[in-house]
C-alpha cells in the first residue's frame, strides 16, 4: 500500500495499492504527457531518447495548461494509443 497525502486536506492519508507494472516494456507504447510546466519537455526529450533506444514506441502528448486536469478528449486519446503513461512534472 502507498500512502498519498492530499495537499488540500491532510487530516487522513489515503491508502491505495500501486498500479501493476509490466515486467518488460519492450514492444509497448509509452505515452509521455507534458503537463505544460517549464522544462518538462526537456525531461521528456531525454526520456524519449532512452526509451526509443530500448525499442519502445513513444507517443507525446501535452496538456493545454498545468493549472487544470487534462481534457477528456486528450485522456481518451492517451488511453486508446498507449499501454503506459509517464507524466512530466518540472519547473
Amino acid at each position: 500500500m502507498t500512502e498519498l497525502l492530499d495537499p488540500t486536506s491532510e487530516r487522513e492519508p489515503s491508502h491505495r495499492p500501486l498500479a501493476k507494472r509490466p515486467a518488460d516494456i519492450t514492444g509497448k507504447t509509452v505515452g509521455l504527457l507534458d503537463i505544460s510546466k517549464p522544462r518538462g519537455d526537456v525531461f521528456l526529450d531525454r526520456l524519449q531518447a532512452a526509451l526509443e533506444k530500448k525499442g519502445v514506441k513513444v507517443e507525446r502528448f501535452k496538456k493545454p495548461t498545468f493549472t487544470k486536469p487534462a481534457p477528456a478528449d486528450l485522456r481518451h486519446e492517451i488511453e486508446t494509443k498507449c499501454d503506459l503513461v509517464i507524466e512530466a512534472l518540472a519547473d
